[in-house]
């Protein structure tokens, strides 16, 4: 067991509304989602003593969301450089500081204008080298190791069809979803590509909005069991890898569930980062929820109807994963007893466990 495991409790959720066009800045929504968070937490902002983000340049400097919130007295605070890759490490971020007695209610955060602003899939994937084979961008890159994921496992244009299908089903009845009108199969089909195998709609929605939490050591909530980050040669550095589909989720179930005491039946909601739709059946394969060998039946018979409840990343919105963490938390107040969120980033990645 990690030495902070169920120290820290996330005490509060915030959310904006998600759009194409906020028409605000990412200071203003920053603002109001972590307003909602502590309200939700039962907090003044003003007993907040720490402040935590992560961003790509592209968002609000914890420094200035302090100012607005009128905390006067700012203790630990970090800007984390980085993306997806820090939606579910950022909470062992703030578990550390609270078990290290540096913080009591911390506020956690992401903003920005992902779609009206600066847009994720014009981020760089890496050397000026990746150009040259067509890898302008973080969909050509992650395309290229789902076609030989899909090679390797069997898995075919219908099971993507099905992650993405019941994507919206899930978001049917969720008020913030951007996507929550039913897909075909045929109307899957027609969609154009972006890079094959993957379509317009096997990529996340680009959006504008923030979300926010408290995670307190003071106050009650979801508990953080466990969180681990880690990663290596895989689809992230295609150039030294002996598996180009080799996301995250492959080195770092081994260390959650080492970490954690816990095993992946206990594991009664997930919410992967589904930035693609391929990087579902991965990473239940990963952690151990699907074996390989039964992923195509399970996903077609939409057995992964557990996964995401809110339609996730590509269906709810993109808040750089946060989204899917703050969903976590209203599953357990729910009646769940142990969920499971990652943050991807390629071959680089994170994964948490919250328990009730």
């Amino acid at each position: 067991m990690q030495p902070f495991a169920g120290l820290a409790a996330v005490a509060g959720v915030g959310m904006t509304a998600l759009t194409r066009e906020s028409g605000r800045s990412e200071l203003e929504l920053a603002v109001e989602a972590c307003r909602a968070a502590c309200a939700d937490a039962g907090i003044g902002p003003r007993e907040v003593d720490a402040v935590l983000s992560y961003h790509l340049n592209d968002s609000a400097p914890v420094v200035q969301v302090a100012r607005a919130l009128g905390i006067e007295r700012l203790g630990w605070h970090n800007d984390i450089a980085g993306g997806g890759t820090q939606a579910a490490s950022i909470l062992g971020d703030a578990a550390m500081l609270i078990h290290a007695g540096l913080a009591r209610n911390i506020v956690v955060y992401r903003a920005l204008n992902g779609r009206s602003g600066k847009r994720m899939n014009t981020v760089s994937t890496g050397p000026q080298e990746r150009f040259t084979y067509g890898l302008a961008g973080p969909i050509p890159l992650f395309a290229l190791a789902a076609t030989r994921y899909l090679h390797d496992t069997g898995l075919t244009e219908e099971h993507l069809h099905a992650v993405v299908a019941q994507s919206r089903e899930n978001a049917k009845t969720n008020p913030r979803a951007l996507r929550r009108e039913p897909l075909e199969l045929a109307d899957y089909l027609a969609r154009p590509y972006v890079s094959t195998p993957l379509r317009t709609v096997d990529c996340c929605q680009e959006t504008d909005g923030a979300c926010a939490l408290v995670v307190s050591g003071v106050l009650d909530g979801p508990r953080v069991r466990a969180v681990v980050r880690g990663g290596g040669p895989g689809c992230s550095s295609m150039d030294r890898a002996p598996d180009v589909t080799a996301i995250f989720s492959a080195y770092v179930a081994p260390m959650l569930w080492e970490a954690s005491g816990l095993r992946p039946s206990d594991v009664d909601v997930a919410l992967p980062y589904d930035a693609y739709s391929w990087l579902v059946p991965r990473q239940l394969e990963d952690f151990g929820l699907v074996e390989r060998g039964d992923l195509g039946a399970y996903l077609l018979e939409r057995r992964h109807a557990w996964v995401n409840p809110h339609g996730g990343l590509l269906s709810e919105g993109y808040v750089h994963g946060l989204n899917n963490v703050a969903q976590a938390v209203r599953e357990l107040h729910g009646g769940r007893a142990v969920a499971l969120v990652t943050g991807f980033g390629g071959s680089y990645g994170s994964a948490a466990l919250l328990v009730r």
